[in-house]
């Protein structure tokens, strides 16, 4: 587990109200279109793409708050049907998890959540999935860092 400060960056962005098992089939939907949407209105998409949730649950059955951003060059003024946003710093707990994405909440998630609930930091809510490789669902190797907001 790193401690570290998340970089300032503007997204364009498409929010959900899902489940956890609804996540990978509301990104195969969203993505596609926030890239266009970035063709579209003459912006210059960066990497990596980020999932942002809030109060992430434990369970498969409760909905929670997601988002699908892509990052952005600095806009210029952006009049269109997505959100562009700025995600400003925060702090946060970090972890890569390399290796198949079947795997990422079992070898992922749950490490660092025992790593953070045994350190003196409190969880702000708020995390995040930064996909720095990405093969495809059935892809034996992807490299995500998963992130949790600290509140001290």
């Amino acid at each position: 587990m790193k401690i570290i400060e998340t970089e300032d960056m503007w997204v364009l962005s498409c929010a959900r109200r899902l489940t956890i098992p609804q996540v990978k089939q509301a990104a195969s939907e969203l993505c596609p279109q926030i890239d266009a949407e970035i063709e579209r209105a003459g912006m210059q998409p960066r990497e990596p793409w980020i999932f942002v949730a809030r109060n992430l649950p434990k369970d498969s059955k409760t909905q929670f708050d997601w988002r699908a951003c892509r990052p952005v060059v600095t806009p210029a003024d952006y009049d269109g049907p997505l959100d562009l946003l700025r995600l400003e710093p925060i702090m946060v707990a970090s972890a890569t998890h390399q290796g198949p994405i079947r795997a990422l909440f079992t070898q992922g998630y749950a490490p660092l959540v025992a790593a953070i609930s045994e350190s003196r930091h409190a969880f702000s809510g708020e995390s995040r999935e930064l996909y720095h490789q990405f093969d495809g669902p059935n892809a034996g190797y992807q490299r995500i860092e998963i992130q949790f907001g600290l509140d001290y």
